[in-house]
């Protein structure tokens, strides 16, 4: 099935098939954090074990919290929220979740902090974080004055107090800080300007931090609330199956017209990607749920869809792809924080659908496609791993599909091409 620099896709008829998937990577993040801040040994079982989370667990290290991998489990020592200055700058990849959440984080420690990472996350911007951090008593500045890392803290803790922040920025940024809060000196209140994006991203941080002891006070979306004077609380924590790895393989069924289960995801679950399942009834699918599994039934034929993604970003590549099967025009909206992520996610993803044929249209914050005349086509990864996840799923239907770079996957999902390739072999 592979190459060394590229993979061909075999296609498929309608599968019919049984999957796992990774630990959630968004609830692994987190975890990490609330574990490496706490005092005292934690063990993280089912987690993500990726890239992602190897950069996460290697800034925490370095700013003194013990970690561990155990087989599929983070065995993690925190530091009771004393944190320690880095012998040397923090090297994080492009892993965008590691830069913000541990940025904040340095904030609580003492002396300097570096945090770099590669050539495209020296072009993401993060100022609205620094500028917040700065409002609640931090030191932290773009070494290079372009509102990008690499970011320099100066650690002296946080004092605490209100700050107000754009909604339709990151919500990544909301995590970063209601995650350090509970060090700060005084209750740390975050206010929202205008709409919040990806909202269940921010109830998952909530969530976490509830279970290892943290309360959040909040007012709906328009302002959190971290009363001062709380610390995490070690023990053993579980973590979700990924819905976001999940999405791909009920896509797959749908792309096929077959039967896909996943096994360990659920819909009490907070992941805001958990709504693709939604979405994919629209265009016709038919869906099963148990307490820790989802089946999906593809149709003959799937309808187009126009859908609103603000809360479920990480599936808009996802659907994108589906879209090329669809009868008639699919249109994905309220999404334009995709164009600073690992990629522009928006202008790679129609760059690579009008290589197969397809119709695209590209907006500020979203995209529109409609089916053509389909063929195979080498796809260009943009070093992203949804980039390369999604449109592996063109090649079961169309020949020829050829996916360069893909160890790109390592980044959250490192088997999924073997994944994939299970579900017809």
């Amino acid at each position: 099935m592979s190459a060394r620099n590229s993979v061909r896709i075999e296609q498929a008829g309608p599968l019919d098939a049984s999957v796992r998937v990774p630990g959630s990577k968004s609830q692994t993040a987190r975890a990490l954090v609330t574990a490496g801040l706490a005092d005292g040994e934690s063990l993280l079982r089912q987690a993500a074990i990726c890239d992602d989370a190897r950069y996460m667990s290697d800034g925490l290290r370095a700013l003194g919290a013990t970690v561990e991998t155990d087989g599929g489990s983070f065995r993690v020592t925190g530091t009771g929220g004393a944190l320690q200055e880095p012998a040397e700058p923090l090297f994080l990849g492009n892993a965008g979740t590691a830069m913000r959440f541990l940025i904040a984080a340095a904030c609580l420690g003492r002396g300097r902090c570096v945090l770099d990472g590669n050539a495209r996350m020296r072009e993401r911007p993060i100022q609205y974080l620094l500028d917040a951090l700065g409002s609640l008593g931090a030191t932290a500045r773009s070494v290079n004055d372009n509102s990008c890392p690499p970011v320099e803290i100066v650690g002296n803790g946080l004092k605490g107090g209100a700050v107000s922040m754009r909604g339709d920025m990151s919500s990544q940024y909301f995590t970063a800080i209601l995650l350090a809060a509970p060090y700060a000196a005084n209750d740390v209140e975050l206010l929202v300007e205008g709409d919040l994006a990806s909202k269940p991203y921010v109830d998952m941080t909530i969530d976490v931090m509830r279970d290892f002891g943290v309360t959040v006070e909040r007012n709906g979306y328009e302002s959190f609330t971290v009363p001062t004077g709380q610390k995490y609380a070690s023990g053993e924590y579980a973590i979700e199956g990924d819905w976001s790895a999940a999405s791909y393989f009920l896509a797959a069924a749908a792309i096929t017209g077959g039967r896909v289960r996943v096994e360990n995801v659920s819909l009490e679950s907070r992941q805001g990607d958990k709504g693709f399942v939604r979405v994919l009834e629209e265009m016709g699918c038919q869906s099963k749920c148990g307490p820790e599994e989802v089946e999906m039934l593809g149709p003959d034929a799937l309808n187009a869809v126009d859908v609103d993604l603000n809360s479920m970003p990480d599936v808009a590549q996802t659907l994108a792809v589906a879209a090329l099967f669809a009868e008639g025009e699919t249109t994905i909206r309220n999404v334009a924080n995709l164009r600073v992520k690992e990629c522009d996610r928006i202008a790679a993803t129609a760059t690579e659908l009008r290589k197969l044929g397809a119709a695209v249209e590209e907006f500020p914050d979203g995209l529109s496609i409609r089916p053509g005349e389909l063929h195979g086509a080498e796809i260009d990864t943009y070093d992203d791993h949804r980039m390369a996840m999604s449109f592996a799923l063109a090649g079961l239907r169309i020949p020829g599909v050829i996916i360069k770079d893909p160890d790109c996957v390592s980044k959250t999902f490192p088997d999924y091409f073997k994944t994939l390739e299970s579900l017809y072999v």
